[in-house]
């Protein structure tokens, strides 16, 4: 079914940014950009997704190998001993001693879904090596594999925009007719907003057209 993702302003990258505007999503391609009346003029029997804030593209996190492979990602049912945030450094190598396949391959999936809910469609890296429960993963995800980024040092972020790069920098394509879906909205007036805040508030991500996260 085609929908028409809409949102107090769309900025697609590379494009002039659209108050009151919209994205029409064909399958796993976007149909049309623009201000909202013109899209649901031009389709009319698609379902609409309001949304609150900002519709930009799905961000690209350079250090995805880093935090698939040396972090852990805990299990809710540990978060009274682990916490919620990914372990790195000395709590990572403790914990990897011990880490059997299922657990390892267990914090990877928990990874990939946490990208996710901060607007992560892209990853950049080696992630289809030698790991089998790494290329397992990312290739169920769906995410877009890019080439690896410049290495960087310090514990990895989940915020793409940790890196301290604009929207132009952490997008992982611009958002044109005829390109692959890759959305994400956060609930930010503007995109100043949205490098303060990070993506932390990121509200949905659309992924080749999927809606894979929603927090609202």
């Amino acid at each position: 079914m085609l929908t028409i993702h809409a949102a107090p302003l769309v900025l697609p990258v590379g494009a002039a940014a659209v108050a009151d505007g919209a994205v029409a999503v064909d399958g796993d391609r976007i149909a049309a950009l623009g201000p909202y009346e013109e899209v649901v003029a031009a389709y009319p029997a698609a379902r609409v997704r309001r949304w609150p804030g900002l519709l930009t593209p799905g961000l690209r996190q350079d250090r995805a190998l880093e935090l698939l492979t040396g972090c852990y990602h805990p299990d809710p049912r540990e978060s009274d001993e682990l916490g919620e945030l990914p372990l790195w450094g000395e709590e990572f190598e403790r914990l990897a001693a011990t880490m059997d396949t299922a657990r390892r391959a267990g914090s990877v999936r928990r990874g990939l879904q946490r990208m996710l809910r901060h607007g992560t469609t892209h990853l950049a890296g080696l992630l289809d090596a030698e790991d089998p429960a790494l290329r397992t993963a990312v290739s169920r995800a769906g995410l877009v594999r890019v080439p690896p980024a410049p290495a960087r040092s310090g514990p990895p972020d989940l915020d793409p925009f940790a890196a301290g790069g604009d929207l132009a920098r952490t997008a992982g394509a611009p958002l044109t007719a005829g390109g692959r879906a890759d959305l994400a909205v956060f609930d930010v007036p503007d995109e100043a907003a949205l490098r303060a805040g990070g993506a932390r508030a990121c509200v949905a991500t659309v992924l080749a057209g999927r809606l894979v996260h929603r927090a609202r």
